[in-house]
C-alpha cells in the first residue's frame, strides 16, 4: 500500500491547513496579479534593451486569465475590498477567495470555502457580500 507523504496529509484547504511551504506565504487577488503583470510588461516595451524581447506564452496567457477573471478595476477598489475583509479577519486563502470568486450568496460562499462554516451568521456573510458587491458597482 503507497503512503501518502507527510507534507501531503498536512494540507486540507477546508480546514485551512496549508502545509509549512505556505506558513508565511501571502496571497493576491487575481486583480492585483493582473495590476503587476501589466506593469511588467509596460516595463518591458518601455526598455529599449528588451526591444526584441517578446514576453513569454505563459506570461501572456496568465495575464489574459487575470484580465478576465479580475472582479476589480483599479487600486483604490482592490485596497478598499482588502479593508474590508481584513476588518473580518478573514483567513488570508478566505480573503483571496471571497475577492477573486465573489459568490452571490452566504450559502454560496461557505460551499465553496467550507472553512467559512460557524464563522458568520448568514446575515453578516450577507452584508459582507453585498459590501464587496457595492465596491464593484462603484468602480463602473
Amino acid at each position: 500500500m503507497a503512503t501518502v507523504p507527510q507534507q501531503q496529509q498536512d494540507e486540507d484547504a477546508t480546514k485551512l491547513e496549508f502545509g509549512s511551504l505556505f506558513e508565511n506565504a501571502d496571497t493576491l487577488i487575481n486583480a492585483e496579479v493582473c495590476m503587476l503583470l501589466e506593469h511588467r510588461k509596460a516595463q518591458n516595451e518601455a526598455d529599449e534593451l528588451d526591444e526584441d524581447q517578446e514576453m513569454s506564452e505563459v506570461f501572456q496567457k496568465t495575464l489574459s486569465h487575470t484580465k478576465r477573471f479580475s472582479k476589480f478595476k483599479n487600486k483604490e477598489t482592490i485596497a478598499a475590498v482588502r479593508s474590508l475583509l481584513n476588518k473580518h479577519n478573514f483567513h488570508k486563502f478566505e480573503l483571496a477567495s471571497l475577492a477573486n470568486l465573489c459568490p452571490e450568496t452566504s450559502d454560496e460562499a461557505k460551499s465553496l470555502m467550507p472553512s467559512l462554516n460557524g464563522k458568520y451568521d448568514d446575515e453578516e456573510m450577507q452584508q459582507i457580500l453585498d459590501d464587496i458587491k457595492q465596491h464593484i458597482g462603484i468602480q463602473n
